[in-house]
């Protein structure tokens, strides 16, 4: 019989703190927490304290015996590139995520409040596959302009969790297979997976392949450099009109895919030629990352909130199941996908990974 792990999920939003109470695999259960008061602040970090006080005091509600608590998970945030795992929440992690110097995201609270809570109660706190998640090889780094380099970043966390799956199901060793991992959410990241590692992915959130319902993907440099210089729009504005005014929502002013199917069922031809062409560019994105693993593919995996679409599934199937067998799973499965992570280091499946200010290759090497 398992030893039984129960481990506290912390997944911090915008405006809410996703929690979770696991037992092994199973969920005891999920909520998510209001948190009024996120506005004002200077940095992210100093919410931490309002939102912990909220999930305690939620959890002292439901009656929930935190002596039984044995781990928490809190989602990875904005910290310097690392290879993929479960870390150790450690000091150096808590004052680079406090710093929020590689950027100010709610998901640099979470190791934050695992930290808090976990120390409270003398056990342990990790975060699983952040972000920052950084395994490229050296070729896929180089941009074409010396001055900018490729970075990796993207939804590792899924990514993974979703490979694990997959291999699992082949009846194989996540490690021991090649994967073309295509997460469909309000950004897509497309990425090679070969032996347990993302050698190449495009960077969803700074302007990278397929556009998504409101990000822009990759461009024409010289148009956007003209855009950019024409005096319409300031460096705050460029950047909002290119994460949130973009992809379907700059095309249709919608940025809800349902929303799009309908327009299409109502015979919009505006509606079926974007919603082909996001279709094109996936597949496109996964044809080129055919490439990157030499045509030696176990499956292609769609995933994310967009592949519970039957509709875009089958466009983007129909134009890459060539290439090899295509799995769907839906959704993120976040807070699976981080007590999965905490398990495995709780029951000695691998072991817990030490952040440190020298983590790897040193950031000049790897960003120039």
């Amino acid at each position: 019989m398992k030893k039984k792990h129960r481990i506290l999920i912390i997944n911090p939003k915008a405006d809410a703190t996703a929690i979770a109470l696991y037992e092994n695999e199973v969920p005891i259960f999920e909520q998510s927490i209001i948190q009024e008061d996120t506005k004002g602040y200077s940095a992210v970090s100093i919410q931490a304290p309002a939102r912990t006080k909220k999930i305690l005091d939620f959890l002292l509600s439901e009656g929930i015996n935190l002596s039984k608590i044995n781990a928490v998970a809190g989602r990875g945030g904005l910290l310097k590139p690392i290879k993929g795992g479960t870390y150790m929440v450690n000091d150096e992690m808590l004052e680079d995520l406090r710093a929020g110097e590689r950027g100010e995201h709610a998901s640099n609270l979470g190791g934050i409040i695992a930290a808090d809570i976990a120390s409270g109660l003398n056990i342990p706190a990790f975060i699983v596959d952040p972000v920052v998640v950084d395994e490229l090889d050296d070729v896929a780094r180089i941009s074409g302009y010396p001055l900018i380099s490729r970075k990796s970043v993207f939804h590792a966390l899924n990514h993974k969790a979703c490979g694990r799956r997959a291999a699992m199901e082949l009846g194989k060793r996540y490690e021991d297979c090649h994967f073309i991992v295509a997460h469909l959410g309000d950004g897509i990241t497309i990425g090679a997976h070969k032996q347990g590692k993302v050698i190449d992915v495009n960077n969803g959130l700074n302007g990278e392949g397929p556009f998504s319902p409101e990000r822009a993907g990759s461009l024409p440099h010289g148009d956007l450099i003209d855009l950019c210089y024409s005096g319409k729009y300031s460096y705050k504005e460029m950047k909002e009109q290119l994460l949130y005014h973009a992809g379907i929502s700059g095309y249709l002013n919608k940025n809800d895919l349902t929303q799009l199917e309908e327009g299409m069922k109502d015979g919009s031809e505006q509606d079926e030629l974007i919603f082909r062409a996001l279709a094109y560019q996936v597949a496109k994105e996964i044809g080129s990352a055919s490439t990157v693993l030499s045509g030696q593919i176990d499956a292609i995996i769609l995933t994310g909130v967009m592949a519970y679409s039957h509709l875009l599934v089958d466009e983007i199937v129909k134009r890459t199941n060539w290439i090899a067998d295509v799995f769907t799973y839906p959704g993120e499965n976040d807070m699976q996908s981080l007590a999965n992570g905490c398990l495995r280091v709780l029951r000695g499946e691998e072991q817990a990974k030490e952040y440190t200010h020298k983590v790897g290759k040193q950031e000049s090497e790897l960003y120039g």
